[in-house]
């Protein structure tokens, strides 16, 4: 079977040589869209967690060595990322932030870091303070796009452009950094050829590598209340992985795709209750790429999909 799209795994494989596991990591950071400076409300989507799975509480060493050993054991992982989750993790004075990101680096076995922030925070600052890591690690920013689209961006209350997008990867690959896009497939307001333009939108910025998400409502959003009212349908299943299949035929093949659903806690999630069997989701999508025999990139004029050669590069 071909390689039909360019999966994070392979990368990793590909670039250390043996399994590579991301270990999430709680700054206990803020955002300026919540606290004020910005906006009071927060994107509509987002909870009181900001997409944290670590307990901010627990020092930040603490963090990484335990998700270092959980990794250990489940996934037999040898080397490891740190990844700064929850929220901006650009959202501090310079010296806080080198702070905390050096307090992550408790072994030799950690080869990359990944910082998940907002595309209005990338300052000149913090991109010097990262481009100082790349001597030691692979240094990932991660910039919360969602839509390419201003009037969807107005919608979810995001309160940034698409070209704020445009500006932080330019300087960020100038830095000499890798850039990781978000989107959220079945936003309010969104068709599919709104969703497949994000697609193109993120591969004309050049970005390195993508995650997909399914919109889903957590308790306590602002999107829990729209859907409450019936002001928006959320996917069906079979819906988002035609979806999935659609975006990826339209994003480049050389972007490394790093989720095709992402993951909501039990506890938490009001709907949909598929986004909780993540493994089914994935099989869906993989099994959709296999009938409709396309791969990613093919509607960008990639009409053949990966070949030997390329396998064997990625």
């Amino acid at each position: 079977m071909s390689e039909r799209y360019y999966s994070f795994n392979r990368y990793l494989r590909d670039r250390f040589g043996c399994r590579v596991q991301r270990i999430p990591v709680n700054l206990g950071l803020g955002c300026p869209n919540r606290d004020g400076t910005i906006s009071t409300g927060g994107c509509i989507f987002c909870d009181y967690t900001g997409s944290g799975v670590m307990d901010a509480s627990v020092p930040v060493e603490e963090q990484v060595r335990k998700g270092m050993e959980y990794a250990r054991r489940r996934y037999k992982a040898r080397k490891f990322f740190v990844y700064f989750q929850a929220f901006s993790n650009t959202y501090a004075p310079v010296s806080e932030l080198k702070r905390l990101y050096e307090k992550a680096f408790v072994s030799d076995d950690i080869v990359g870091v990944i910082v998940g922030t907002r595309p209005d925070l990338v300052s000149d600052e913090v991109l010097e303070l990262l481009a100082s890591y790349k001597s030691r690690y692979e240094v990932w920013i991660e910039l919360g796009l969602q839509s390419c689209h201003y009037e969807t961006l107005k919608r979810i209350n995001r309160g940034h452009t698409p070209s704020d997008f445009i500006y932080a990867v330019r300087v960020a690959k100038n830095s000499g950094l890798k850039v990781g896009a978000h989107v959220i497939l079945g936003l309010p307001g969104e068709d599919r050829e709104k969703m497949v333009e994000t697609a193109r939108f993120v591969s004309a910025c050049g970005v390195d590598a993508v995650k997909i998400h399914a919109l889903h409502v957590l308790k306590g959003t602002a999107l829990e209340k729209m859907w409450r009212k019936g002001d928006f349908r959320l996917l069906e299943m079979d819906e988002y992985v035609e979806l999935v299949v659609d975006f990826l035929e339209h994003l480049s093949p050389n972007i490394v795709v790093q989720r095709l659903t992402g993951e909501a806690s039990p506890d938490r999630l009001i709907a949909p209750y598929w986004c909780l069997d993540k493994g089914a989701v994935l099989k869906r999508i993989r099994k959709r790429l296999e009938e409709r025999d396309t791969c990613q990139g093919k509607s960008l004029s990639f009409s053949k999909c990966l070949s030997p050669a390329r396998r064997q590069r990625i």
